[in-house]
């Protein structure tokens, strides 16, 4: 009888441990840890087949729209597009570095070109101030969009394989005068552009 007794003592704790495993005591599958969930990035937007085909009228086959959509906040479709220079040995240089970038809009069905950056920067006033006098090769380009001001652009020469160091050029859509312009150091007033490139006050101190 003791020996019966025993049995139970020890076989009632096991099943009572059977009941709450099969009863959902054993913890469910581990979910995806956030860190795994914030790498997955959302697929970017297809670029509109009449967007790329003006991406390419103007830069050449192969132009990399950046961005598009109703960048300056007027209601009016542009993009943003530029000839990327791929990574490799000879580009070891942080961020996208260009050789020629554009922003073009699209009016009554018609793209047309707003602002160039090849060897210097211009839109179709003349050139932007701060653009350099040597003709560039290269530009490291940044943007941010804001809910209000639109696109900013932030533009800076670089020299061969290396940074030039020197600060970026501002621009931005100038609603007073309805056309990208450059800004100046503190990134906040609009300033004007120039019909000759010796009177276009470049500085990029």
């Amino acid at each position: 009888m003791k020996r019966v007794a025993g049995t139970k003592r020890i076989a009632m704790p096991f099943l009572a441990a059977l009941f709450l495993t099969g009863c959902g005591g054993q913890p469910a599958s581990t979910p995806e840890k956030p860190a795994e969930q914030a790498q997955t990035k959302p697929a970017e937007p297809q670029v509109p087949e009449d967007i790329q085909a003006a991406a390419d009228a103007l830069l050449g086959s192969g132009a990399t729209v950046l961005v598009f959509g109703d960048l300056a906040k007027t209601g009016q479709q542009q993009f943003l597009a530029a000839n990327v220079i791929p990574k490799s040995t000879k580009n070891a240089i942080p961020g996208t570095i260009v050789t020629r970038a554009v922003i073009a809009q699209n009016t009554d069905g018609k793209w047309e070109e707003l602002l160039r950056a090849d060897e210097h920067l211009k839109n179709g006033k003349g050139y932007l101030s701060l653009t350099p006098f040597e003709s560039v090769t290269g530009w490291r380009l940044q943007y941010e969009q804001d809910a209000d001001k639109g696109l900013s652009i932030y533009i800076t020469p670089v020299k061969g394989t290396e940074d030039s160091h020197v600060l970026p050029i501002g621009i931005r859509w100038n609603p007073k005068v309805k056309r990208y312009q450059s800004l100046d150091r503190s990134y906040e007033h609009f300033l004007p552009e120039a019909p000759s490139l010796g009177n276009a006050r470049s500085s990029l101190r």
